[in-house]
């Protein structure tokens, strides 16, 4: 049985840097910008959607303003995220969506942020857990990969994991764990050659 209070009190405690988009989305504190902030994020890098975040900013930070915004303008300000032409439409579609349908408030539940397009259930944990404060498993790639190298649970899909862990994981951990477990992830844990010889959990790894 893994003791997962020491994990995550010594993930807590490591050093490792976190990428500047991390950083960025730690600091919004708000659905709305969580929420365009993680769309932008799905299928590229962090060093990709970090400045391409920051453009994007520069045009609307609001729904509001976003849905005046001219797709091409969009398109230029976060190109080269991947699917950046279908980002664009998206995300200034799902804005007035927000405003003309939903009073300009972002939906505070799974159900309703995943009835917009392309929004699936990690983007809305992460919207709920970072955007609203509500206790929430965003699980990504890493958070996946980890958990299951950890042999804390034994899933084939991120989809998997997220029940796994709603079942077992404290709810103490839920607002934080993706934080942790994405900077482990980009850090130490990579999906290819992990840094073994310098984990700090890895006596509780049964990999």
């Amino acid at each position: 049985m893994i003791d997962i209070d020491k994990v995550v009190e010594i993930l807590q405690q490591a050093e490792q840097p976190r990428s500047d988009f991390v950083q960025l989305m730690e600091t919004f504190h708000n659905p709305y910008l969580v929420l365009i902030g993680c769309i932008l994020s799905l299928r590229t890098n962090d060093k990709t959607t970090y400045p391409a975040t920051l453009r994007m900013l520069e045009l609307a930070k609001t729904p509001e303003d976003m849905m005046k915004v001219n797709v091409e303008d969009l398109e230029n300000a976060i190109y080269p995220v991947g699917f950046y032409k279908n980002k664009a439409k998206q995300i200034i579609e799902l804005s007035k969506e927000i405003v003309e349908k939903l009073g300009g408030k972002v939906p505070d539940t799974i159900e309703d942020l995943i009835k917009f397009n392309g929004v699936g259930r990690k983007t809305a944990n992460l919207v709920l857990a970072k955007g609203f404060g509500i206790p929430a498993i965003c699980v990504d790639v890493h958070v996946h990969r980890i958990f299951n190298r950890l042999g804390y649970v034994k899933t084939k899909t991120p989809e998997e994991t997220e029940f796994a862990l709603r079942e077992k994981l404290p709810q103490k951990y839920w607002l934080d764990i993706n934080t942790l477990m994405v900077t482990h992830g980009q850090n130490v844990c990579k999906p290819i050659n992990p840094k073994c010889d310098i984990c700090p959990i890895k006596k509780y790894c049964a990999k």
